[in-house]
């Protein structure tokens, strides 16, 4: 399913005083974030696509983010983007299909109709996914995203050929894994809610994913994703 581990190097993060690596210079670069979930997502696509060699990690502080990334590289000024062939691609979800579609490596998409189908109901949830989830921490946390985690329990019991979204592991479970990888983390630690309590097929999920190496070099401290979180949402009540 996917390449043998490949254990980098990381490359340092870049500041505010850091200088701009050359513009469309031939090299395929990954603008990212290692703490951002959603730069996570493209992160990992290209680690599960075996393309280490081929797309070079350009990471950026977003607490200070250099001004060259705005003014000459990304004009959204968020990360992901993706620098290839004379053009800059950003939003992770979008980037998902077209690091899949445009470079060597395992399709990340089944061609199965009845799993394609699936797939893009569970791609255009995400979103709404998120959004309960986030909006509980500002609430009363586990009463209000219950129903999100359940979501997740009822659709990884479609398919029977294995633990992922779509059986066999897809852009699908790219899409999601950042995000429950933060939510568990902050809901167990803060609100001592464990969400796969009464939810097998989601703790099957999770374990299997955290077997994916692609996957687990991209995993954020969870000390410093607490921190993080109860920083951005405790301020908020």
């Amino acid at each position: 399913m996917a390449p043998p581990a490949v254990v980098e190097n990381l490359p340092p993060s870049l500041n505010s005083s850091a200088e701009q690596p050359p513009l469309f210079d031939g090299t395929t670069k990954l603008y990212t974030c290692y703490t951002c979930p959603f730069a996570q997502r493209a992160w990992i696509t290209r680690n599960c696509k075996g393309l280490q060699d081929k797309i070079k990690l350009v990471p950026l502080n977003l607490q200070d983010r250099p001004a060259w990334y705005k003014e000459k590289v990304y004009p959204m000024n968020k990360v992901p983007a993706l620098e290839h062939n004379g053009k800059i691609v950003g939003e992770s979800l979008d980037l998902i299909k077209y690091v899949d579609s445009n470079f060597e490596g395992p399709s990340l998409f089944p061609d199965d109709p009845e799993k394609r189908k699936l797939g893009r109901e569970l791609w255009s949830h995400v979103d709404e996914f998120m959004k309960i989830v986030y909006t509980s921490f500002k609430g009363e946390g586990p009463k209000e995203c219950g129903s999100a985690f359940d979501h997740l329990e009822s659709a990884l019991g479609k398919f029977e050929d294995g633990p992922f979204f779509l059986g066999q592991f897809s852009g699908v479970d790219i899409a999601y894994i950042p995000f429950v990888e933060r939510f568990q983390v902050y809901l167990s630690e803060v609100w001592k809610y464990d969400i796969t309590a009464g939810r097998p097929k989601l703790a099957a999920w999770i374990e299997e994913m955290n077997k994916i190496d692609a996957y687990k070099q991209t995993k954020t401290d969870p000390i410093e994703l607490v921190e993080y979180y109860k920083m951005r949402f405790t301020a908020q009540q």
